[in-house]
Order: structure tokens, then C-alpha cells, then sequence
């Protein structure tokens, strides 16, 4: 049986979806997946980083214009999008209180409320989102991490949230594991290597050494060119001459082909007898859900589970 896969890639922020992940997106859609971004507020109190747009109408105007970008960026991937609806948190000095009605400060079970709601109606069979880090402390990426993960374990419980529609229950949930140190070091050397300059040594400096366990590597440099089209569609937050825009995208192509994730919770029952690749670090965010696995008791009975 062909099933029909779906991935869901949930993000705090327009932009988010095509700075993380972006070119794994694109090489799903083009291969005839179904994809989701959902995007948890609208990006309202965003400062504009893009010195050409620093200009009089665009801060006055900046959710609309958020808005119209992420609309560009969709349609580059070749994705769907929906946002769910809550209002940028910003990111407030230290000290500085967060504001009142914003994402960061919405009732946990309201909002992955929502969520579920997504969940149930699009079907996924994978899930991708933060870690528990939001891969920077910003408020809204944290509250990103703990809303998916609420919904992701609420989705397929028919007592919970049933105003949300019948339940659901994704297989696998992954937190990004891009713009790791390792991904930094690995291209500052590379180019140095060239009598480059990377650019990237103050990063570097700055980066911990520990980071999240990678236990999946999709290949898709082939959607780099991709995901920088969708990136520079986010003309308000993407300086085109600075920052992830400036470093060889042929060196990177050469000495990072992928783009990385850590499993975090996974439905998948491993069947030893069947053909399907199971290996570490997999290659595909939908190892083990291409081929239904067989029941397992733990799967208990109460939701649809992620194979229809």
C-alpha cells in the first residue's frame, strides 16, 4: 500500500520555516509529499534587519507585510502554510516583562489546542518542531517546542481537546539540528582551507560545544538554491550581503549535503522483517512510516494512528 505522507514543520515566526529547514521542505513537496507550516504568531514585533527595508511604511505596516512575505516563501517551497493565530511576543531586554496577550503568555492548553486542531484536519505522519532550547531563547521558539509537544501527545487522545475533530496520532516527532556548532566549524574550515574568509569566527566563539543529538541527515542540497529564494522573500528579517546569506554555497553543497534532526518520540514499531531502513542516522524524516508497521500493544487502540 502507497500511503499518501504528510509532514508538518511547526515555527514560531514568518521566516522561521525557510532559515530551519527550509530546503528539506522543498524536496518533500517537489517529491509529491504533503507539507504543512504552521506558524505560530505573526512575527508583529519583529525589529527590520534588512537595512534596504529599514524605510518610512514598512514598521507601520510590518504584520501586513510579514504576512505578504510568508505568502512569497510558501510559494517558493511549494508548501502549504496556516498561522495559528497568536501575536508576537518580541524579545524583551532583561528584566523587561513580556507583553501582555502574546504568544509566550497563552494558557499551554489553549494553544496546543489549536494545534490539535491543525493536527487532526491535516493528518501527519511527521512532526517537526524546537527542542526544549527553541535553538535560541527566544520566548516564542520556546513556547514553540512546548505547544508542539503538548499537541503532538494530545492529537491522538479522543478525551482530550474533542472539540478539535476526531483524533489523530503523528508517528514521529523531530526537533531542527541545523546551524549546529559542528555545521559552523565544518564550513569555517572548509573555507579557510580556500583562503576564504568565512565570516564566521565571532559565531563560532559564541556557540557551546554540546548540542542536540543528530540522529537523522536528509539530503537535499539540490534545494539549497531553494531555500534561499524562500529565505530572501523575507526581505524585512534577510540582509541579502550579511549573516547565513554570505558564506560559498558551493563549499556548503561539498561539506554539508543535509540537513540535521534529532527523533525525538517515535510511534514506529522497528519490523526487523521488513524493508525498510531503520539505520542511524537516517537519511529520511519518514523512515519506517513509507511501509505501515504492524500494531504493537503499546499503540493502543484510542486514535487513528499516522498511517492512512
Amino acid at each position: 500500500m502507497r500511503l499518501n505522507l504528510r509532514l508538518m514543520s511547526v515555527h514560531a515566526h514568518p521566516d522561521d520555516e525557510s532559515s530551519k529547514g527550509a530546503a528539506t521542505l522543498a524536496k518533500y513537496a517537489a517529491e509529491g509529499v504533503e507539507v504543512l507550516v504552521v506558524t505560530c504568531t505573526g512575527g508583529e514585533r519583529g525589529d527590520v534587519l534588512n537595512p534596504a527595508m529599514d524605510r518610512p511604511g514598512v514598521r507601520e505596516n510590518l504584520a501586513a507585510i510579514r504576512r505578504d512575505e510568508m505568502a512569497e516563501a510558501r510559494r517558493i517551497l511549494g508548501v502549504r502554510q496556516r498561522f495559528l493565530g497568536f501575536v508576537d511576543s518580541g524579545l524583551p531586554g532583561p528584566g523587561e516583562p513580556l507583553p501582555e496577550g502574546c504568544f509566550a503568555l497563552a494558557p499551554l492548553e489553549e494553544a496546543a489546542g489549536r494545534l490539535v486542531g491543525l493536527i487532526r484536519s491535516f493528518r501527519p505522519h511527521v512532526v517537526v518542531t524546537y527542542d526544549e532550547t527553541g535553538g535560541y531563547p527566544h520566548p516564542d521558539h520556546i513556547r514553540t517546542h512546548q505547544v508542539t509537544v503538548a499537541a503532538f501527545d494530545a492529537a491522538g487522545e479522543a478525551g482530550r481537546h474533542p472539540e478539535a475533530g476526531a483524533p489523530w496520532r503523528p508517528l514521529k516527532l523531530y526537533y531542527q539540528g541545523g546551524l549546529s556548532r559542528p555545521w559552523f566549524q565544518a564550513l569555517h574550515d572548509a573555507m579557510a582551507a580556500r583562503g576564504m574568509d568565512s565570516g564566521m569566527r565571532e559565531v563560532l566563539a559564541e556557540l557551546p560545544e554540546a548540542g542536540l543529538e543528530i540522529t537523522t541527515r536528509v539530503p537535499c542540497a539540490e534545494y539549497f538554491a531553494t531555500r534561499d529564494r524562500a529565505l530572501l522573500a523575507h526581505a524585512t528579517q534577510i540582509d541579502p550581503n550579511a549573516g547565513f546569506m554570505v558564506h560559498d554555497r558551493d563549499v556548503e553543497r561539498e561539506v554539508w549535503p543535509t540537513e540535521d534532526y534529532h527523533l525525538a518520540r517515535s510511534h514506529v514499531a522497528v519490523d526487523t522483517d521488513a524493508d525498510i531502513d531503520v539505520a542511524t542516522p537516517e537519511d529520511d524524516l519518514f523512515a519506517g512510516v513509507r511501509r505501515p508497521p504492524r500494531p504493537t500493544a503499546a499503540a493502543g487502540a484510542a486514535a487513528s494512528p499516522g498511517c492512512g
